[in-house]
């Protein structure tokens, strides 16, 4: 046997283990998911399962459950984007320049990534009690009102979007750290030179250099707000009015709770086809853009 070969077998030896947890654990389950999308296939009864066609997809359009979630997601993703890369952004400004204490706040921003979202969510629940919690105490006693938080429709989604930027800037604040410290500080002292302003530096050199990290965050930041249940299922389980429930806490409802895998496994496959489209025209805006 050659050299050639024996690396060869080699390679696919170190890759055989992540191959086969990879097929166990995302492949089978991915098709499985789609086989069942187009039966009735109920939990308790799993031997008398029927091929029903196109009827699960059909019923999906019906349920006005599946469509508010849509909807809320949409609300989420355009909203926590925003929010939360910009928070990262400002706080890698923060502590990208050199003085004292600089550990400390990154231990500080960065600590509640590495904490359990379940944790996250009822901190937040018990600060936001609109009769015992933090928040709420401080608002009165500086002359305004309590609010529901979470229990108002209105309000609900729009404080699980700060709750979730607040828990998840900390990752992408050391991603754009990173990407700032990569841009050469030649290129500022040529510009201090020339007499540019610091908001010219951040417009004309920071922003521009960042792209490519930017761009990165940016489509991470996305995949993973589409995937938003931890924070709904604890702190309002989908409330109040559906107006929090998303496709993935709702698909979790219909499968685990009422054991219906069939339509459960039809909405996953038709939330799964509108991520990869939402993934599709994002990736292909910023290639464009980077031409």
């Amino acid at each position: 046997m050659n050299t050639t070969k024996k690396e060869s077998l080699a390679a696919y030896g170190f890759l055989a283990p992540a191959l086969l947890l990879l097929g166990l654990f995302l492949v089978i389950p991915a098709l499985l998911a789609i086989y069942y999308a187009f039966t009735d296939y109920y939990l308790l009864t799993p031997d008398k399962r029927q091929f029903v066609g196109l009827a699960n997809f059909i019923e999906i359009f019906k349920d006005t459950i599946f469509l508010q979630s849509l909807k809320n997601i949409v609300v989420f993703v355009l909203c926590v984007i925003p929010v939360q890369v910009g928070a990262a952004l400002g706080l890698a400004l923060l502590i990208n320049k050199q003085r004292r204490g600089n550990i400390f706040f990154k231990v500080a921003f960065f600590a509640p990534v590495v904490l359990s979202l379940v944790v996250i969510s009822v901190l937040w629940l018990y600060l936001l009690n609109p009769s015992e919690g933090l928040i709420n105490s401080l608002l009165v006693n500086i002359g305004f009102d309590a609010q529901p938080f979470l229990s108002s429709p209105k309000q609900a989604m729009y404080t699980i979007v700060f709750v979730s930027a607040w828990q998840g800037a900390g990752y992408q604040m050391l991603i754009f750290l990173a990407g700032l410290q990569n841009i050469p500080g030649t290129v500022y002292e040529a510009a201090k030179i020339d007499g540019v302003s610091k908001w010219q530096n951040f417009i004309y050199i920071t922003m521009p250099l960042l792209k490519p990290t930017s761009i990165l965050i940016m489509i991470t930041t996305l995949i993973g707000a589409f995937k938003l249940i931890i924070q709904p299922m604890v702190m309002t389980q989908g409330g109040p009015m559906n107006s929090t429930i998303t496709p993935v806490y709702y698909i979790y409802q219909t499968g685990f709770s009422d054991r219906l895998i069939g339509y459960s496994s039809a909405m996953t496959v038709l939330f799964g086809i509108v991520i990869a489209i939402v993934t599709l025209i994002q990736s292909k805006v910023t290639k464009e853009e980077n031409i």
